[in-house]
């Protein structure tokens, strides 16, 4: 990757810290590094599932290459048995932030994941409690009805909240209902009503947009790569350590295709073409997120190089 260099770049004139979201397979990562070179800063994650060890080629961790360059924080260093909340998220990137500053460097959170990003600038709402009879009775419908009928269920009380829920994230699916039952208010409901308080005085947040037919190409090229970087080996070397197809790890897009795969119960090119599908439907839901965001800067980047839309971030933040 080609970099102009760190001295290019302006002192940036506050303290707020830069957040680049945006879909999958947009080029963010490779934005968030070229800008940690120029700002001489560190990349935290804001990824659902990139926290993970044991997960990097399916879920396109930053490279050896790239981590080498920049420091990393929330990359690869979470045993994927143990899951993870968005408020727990929150407060890990809020420590991670603080660390970054204490040695002077500029935090550049860097992900996807539109629930996270809003638990880190928002916060969560107070009503956020759990009651252990609620989600296990919820548990047990899952069970007996599916995943598809809850999700129906929750589409008709919070269809936006639905629009990011996958079938197979029972976790989130199950702590949606839980939240209804309990607070007798639908998630997106608490989230309108939470304050962002400081939020635009600490955060600067660059939406990297590009649509989905452009999106599409570059889905189905990372799709290959990953193959080609060994994904299949890394779901069995998963079920090595003990991770079935109920485990929190296989929830995880593209993982469960592959499992079927290695059953015999869909051949390689079905496989590739229904990873492709629900990463472009995942991209889609991406886009809807963020485009319902308090952005500071939306950046259309179909056209220009990491490097190019670095000078743009730059000369915004």
């Amino acid at each position: 990757m080609n970099s102009i260099g760190a001295l290019s770049a302006p002192e940036p004139p506050h303290n707020r810290v830069l957040i680049l979201v945006g879909p999958t397979a947009v080029g963010k990562t490779a934005v968030a590094v070229e800008l940690a070179r120029r700002l001489d800063g560190e990349i935290v994650g804001l990824d659902s599932r990139q926290i993970y060890k044991y997960m990097a080629v399916g879920t396109v961790q930053p490279t050896d290459e790239e981590k080498a360059h920049v420091r990393h924080h929330l990359i690869g260093d979470r045993d994927p048995s143990k899951q993870i909340s968005a408020g727990e998220y929150a407060e890990l990137v809020e420590m991670a932030m603080d660390e970054v500053k204490s040695r002077g460097k500029v935090p550049i959170v860097c992900g996807g994941s539109g629930l996270y990003y809003r638990a880190v600038t928002r916060g969560f709402f107070d009503e956020s409690t759990s009651d252990p009879k609620v989600r296990a009775a919820l548990k047990e419908r899952l069970e007996n009805e599916g995943s598809d009928t809850m999700l129906a269920e929750l589409k008709t009380i919070d269809p936006e909240y639905a629009e990011i829920v996958h079938p197979n994230n029972h976790k989130r699916l199950i702590r949606a209902l839980e939240i209804i039952q309990i607070t007798g208010k639908p998630p997106t409901e608490h989230f309108h009503l939470q304050v962002e308080s400081d939020s635009k005085d600490r955060f600067f947040t660059v939406f990297l947009r590009m649509d989905i037919e452009e999106l599409t190409p570059r889905i189905e090229k990372r799709t290959g790569m990953t193959f080609e970087n060994g994904w299949i080996d890394e779901v069995k070397k998963l079920l090595d350590l003990g991770f079935d197809r109920s485990s929190h790890p296989m929830d995880s897009l593209g993982y469960r295709d592959i499992l079927k795969h290695l059953e015999g119960e869909m051949d390689f090119e079905e496989m590739v073409e229904r990873i492709n599908i629900d990463t472009r439907q995942y991209a889609r839901k991406q886009l809807k997120w963020f485009n319902k965001e308090r952005i500071d800067c939306v950046l259309e980047v179909a056209e220009m190089n990491e490097i190019e839309v670095a000078e743009k971030v730059i000369n915004q933040f």
